[in-house]
């Protein structure tokens, strides 16, 4: 899948384009004249790339998994220079950075790994990208790989889940490439005018794998794996790797200067934040962020269209523990060296000024290394008009009042030094972050901010949510309180220790032996990277049977209700929830019913001295039938027993709370219900064990009747489609704080329409029929939710989203339409052999086979199957 094949036709070159003039011979010069904009820089990419029609070749795909929808390339960058593109894996157009899903809000340019060191008396640089996108110097190297993709998954409901891959799954979409800095063909590499020269390579494989999840402390971030082999010949000394971001901020259907697009970006770095157990923890953050300067409120309020959130990087894993990091950020002045500026210090005996030909824009490896190695960290954007040239700094630039109010910006996060020895493998691992509604208040910009004071603005941002998905981040990374390899240690924890009032006092770092380890806030891993994270039950294998004005949906639970919890080491299922929505946003779907398991949390007084009294909740929930084991009381009603009504027991106090609902029935007509309900027994584990008596093959596999289900929605509108799903969910994980987690009804969705089935179509002969008819352009039937509801068609015009529905359609058919003249206007190709989901349903977008729209009057129809023909005929009015 090229880069370019797709786009969504918004590219408009405004201020001039890149000349390229390229001999194509390897050994040629191909220079590139500076670019006058961002939309001539990416255009010239966009030429070369187009030029370069031979492998190694760029590959695209996407994470759709979290919150976070985000493309990575096979080239060393991540993002689409503010394009769109086909996943050649899912069919679907997937922009460059989308947070949080269904939003239609861009939060990403380009991205891109850069590398540098000193081999021998040379200083070079390896990037997939830099500020005027003239260079990409990452590979994949065919025909390894073929310079695709490996995917996986462990979610078992995944179409790439494969347990028998090579790829050991790790996260609910590991996506792995490889791909190299040994390419010298200029017609790929380009060139950096600066260095005077072609690409000149450090000899490094780099093997990634990026990671995502759909839980809920855990769909805010993407992982992203790293191992960096020297595969030279020549010792890499002193090397520094950083992330590039390139954090543009839109909406689809705007980009651009002037149109809330690049120009009103602003980037920052946050260290670190209050802990959310307050007692006065303070988390370490260090998270690179970049967000729109005020949100884009509209009339003093919020809409769909404000960009309230943050994203960056967060480095979770270096070479060693003892890293010099730095941040960096500029703003890229293309032909305007006036406008070209980057926060810098000016300079010391120990540490002189250097002279990069501008005050911000890298250019050329030795500059590019300068900035990976610097070690600085630099103001936020906000700040740029405050003078603080007695911290060091270089007085505030001509335009600092307009840069502090939102630019162009790019940054970098940076780490080393080491060396890699040839043959060296070393890792490296990274968060892409995000962290929803840092702009609270729609006035807060045009009240509170002034760029020669900003702090009164910059604390009207709320960053809890970026903090507090970074720490998880970092969490999954490397669990905090799990001793991963088996040496005695779990890691770093905190004790909020008290005093004599019971007020929380000093805090101590240090965990003693014989330190009561409920106490412990685990803050830090012990150094072993296990990128799992608690999840929910996998999702049940469902599917839907549509009939008029219903829609039954079947479900087969073995696997939910089975499958251990990878830190319990036992199944931690607790129940199912039906859902259905107009479309396949998360807010759209709405719980239909729900069912789970009768059991009670059990909570304990604490009174430990060297603890915080107060009342723990330390085990998972309880059936009745074991409480009153446990407590020898066999007419124990947990409810009875409140917070303020304890239970007594052995002199300790208890009391209970229902886990979830407790809505426990299967039998109500108008409910969950168990399909095989005269199967009242588990079968065995083995599946061996199990009889032709006790499985269904319904759902491709052998699988017990015991935990098949069902579930019915009535009075449906037969005339639109519903998204349907069946979630799991878990009863929590009370020992490290987690609620209850459940499958996100967007992971399983199935779509169909509450009609009748194409084997009662092809059973009863049942005629085709169209809708609506007459099709009334003045009726305005996306307004009204019957057309465009789908997320790729939300940045469609109203006439791209038109449709007419063909329904009672034979399984397999092909449908024609024709004007009165006999003219083909358009051919459909039918094609479930299967049956299934849409099978007697199909639509046409009123567009012509010649890509037109279709003009009002009188036209026919054809369906042609196996059955034989039909005709008929609907009426197009404007």
């Amino acid at each position: 899948m090229f880069l370019d094949s797709v786009s969504l036709g918004r590219l408009r070159v405004i201020l001039g384009v890149a000349i390229i003039i390229c001999f194509m011979a390897s050994e040629v010069l191909c220079r590139t004249v500076r670019p006058a904009s961002k939309e001539a820089a990416f255009t010239a990419y966009r030429n070369r790339m187009s030029a370069a029609q031979a492998n190694p070749t760029k590959y695209i795909t996407a994470h759709t998994r979290g919150k976070i929808h985000l493309a990575v390339a096979n080239n060393g960058t991540f993002g689409t220079f503010g394009d769109a593109f086909l996943d050649p894996f899912t069919g679907k157009i997937i922009p460059s950075c989308v947070y949080p899903r269904g939003s239609d809000l861009v939060y990403l340019w380009v991205g891109a790994f850069w590398i540098g060191a000193i081999v021998g008396r040379d200083t070079l640089v390896s990037c997939g990208s830099e500020d005027y996108y003239a260079t990409s110097e990452f590979w994949p190297e065919a025909p390894n790989l073929g310079g695709k993709f490996t995917l996986n998954s462990i979610d078992i409901n995944s179409k790439f889940h494969n347990p028998n891959s090579w790829l050991k799954p790790l996260s609910e979409q590991d996506i792995y490439t490889e791909y190299y800095d040994t390419t010298t063909n200029r017609s790929l590499t380009g060139q950096d005018d600066t260095d005077g020269r072609g690409h000149k390579p450090l000899g490094i494989k780099v093997s990634q794998r990026s990671m995502a999840w759909s839980y809920d402390y855990a769909d805010d971030f993407i992982l992203f794996d790293y191992e960096i082999e020297n595969i030279g010949k020549e010792r890499l000394k002193k090397v520094y790797m950083g992330i590039w971001v390139d954090g543009d901020i839109w909406p689809l259907i705007r980009r651009g200067p002037g149109q809330g697009g690049w120009d009103d970006d602003c980037v920052g770095f946050l260290a670190t934040y209050p802990a959310p157990e307050g007692c006065g923890f303070i988390d370490t953050i260090n998270v690179a962020y970049h967000l729109d300067n005020d949100g884009d409120p509209v009339g003093g309020a919020w809409n769909h269209l404000s960009p309230r959130s943050a994203v960056g990087v967060k480095i979770v894993r270096t070479p060693s523990d003892s890293m010099q990091f730095s941040f960096n950020w500029w703003i890229v002045g293309y032909e305007n060296v006036d406008l070209d500026f980057g926060p810098r210090k000016s300079g010391s005996p120990s540490d002189p000024f250097r002279k990069m030909g501008r005050l911000g824009t890298p250019e050329g490896d030795k500059n590019k290394y300068y900035i990976l190695s610097h070690n600085e960290f630099d103001y936020d954007t906000y700040y740029t008009s405050v003078d603080q040239s007695s911290k060091g700094w270089l007085p505030p630039p001509a335009f600092a009042d307009d840069f502090a109010n939102g630019y162009d910006s790019r940054y970098l996060l940076s780490f080393g030094p080491f060396d890699i020895e040839p043959g060296q493998k070393l890792p490296i691992s990274f968060a892409w972050v995000g962290g929803e509604d840092v702009h609270v208040n729609p006035n807060a910009f045009e009240d509170l901010f002034d760029p020669n004071n900003p702090t009164p603005f910059y604390r009207s941002l709320d960053f809890s949510s970026l903090a507090l998905n970074s720490r998880w981040a970092s969490w999954v990374y490397d669990n905090p309180g799990v001793d991963t390899d088996g040496d005695g240690f779990f890691g770093h924890g905190r004790v909020c220790s008290v005093d004599s009032s019971g007020k929380p006092g000093d805090i101590n770092d240090t965990i003693d032996p014989g330190t009561d380890w409920s106490n412990i806030n685990w803050y830090k891993g012990d150094g072993v990277p296990d990128f799992k994270g608690a999840g929910p039950p996998p999702a049940p294998l469902i599917k839907v049977y549509s009939g008029l004005g219903k829609i039954t949906v079947r479900w087969n639970g073995y696997y939910s209700e089975t499958t251990n919890d990878v830190f319990l080491g036992i199944p931690d299922f607790e129940g199912y929830r039906v859902y259905a929505g107009l479309d396949e946003r998360d807010e759209s779907f709405t719980i239909y019913s729900s069912y789970d398991i009768e059991n009670y949390n059990r909570f304990r007084w604490n009174d430990d001295p060297d603890g915080i009294p107060g009342w723990v909740h330390e085990e998972t929930p309880f059936t009745i039938d074991s409480l009153r084991s446990i407590f020898n009381d066999p007419i124990l009603l947990p409810l009875d027993w409140s917070r303020n009504n304890p239970y007594v027991h052995n002199d300790e106090l208890y009391f209970f709370d229902k886990q979830d609902f407790n809505d426990a029935s299967l039998t109500s007509p108008n409910g969950i219900r168990k399909v095989y309900p005269e199967i009242t027994e588990r079968p065995p584990k083995d599946p061996l064990l199990w009889t032709a008596d006790e499985i269904t093959y319904e759902h491709g596999e052998a699988l017990p009747k015991y935990y098949e289900y069902e579930y019915v929605l009535n009075d449906l509108l037969p005339t639109i489609p519903y998204f349907v799903a069946v979630t799991s969910f878990d009863f929590g994980s009370p020992v490290v704080g987690l609620p209850a987690l459940e499958v996100p009804p967007v992971n399983n969705h199935i779509v169909d329409y509450p009609q009748v089935t194409a084997d009662s179509v092809d059973a009863l002969n049942l005629p085709v029929y169209t809708y609506p008819n007459p099709y009334r352009i003045d009726q305005h039937y996306r307004a009204s939710g019957y057309e465009g509801r789908q997320l790729n068609q939300r940045d469609r015009p109203d006439d791209r989203v038109r449709q007419i529905n063909f329904a009672n359609l034979p399984r397999v058919c092909k449908i024609s339409i024709f004007t009165l003249d006999g003219d083909l206007v358009r051919e459909l190709d039918h094609n479930f052999p299967e049956g299934g989901p849409m099978a007697g349903h199909d639509s046409w977008d009123l567009i012509t086979r010649n890509t037109q729209l279709t003009v009002s009057g009188l036209y026919f129809w054809v369906v042609e199957s196996e059955n034989g023909t039909q005709i008929g005929k609907f009426a197009i009015i404007e």
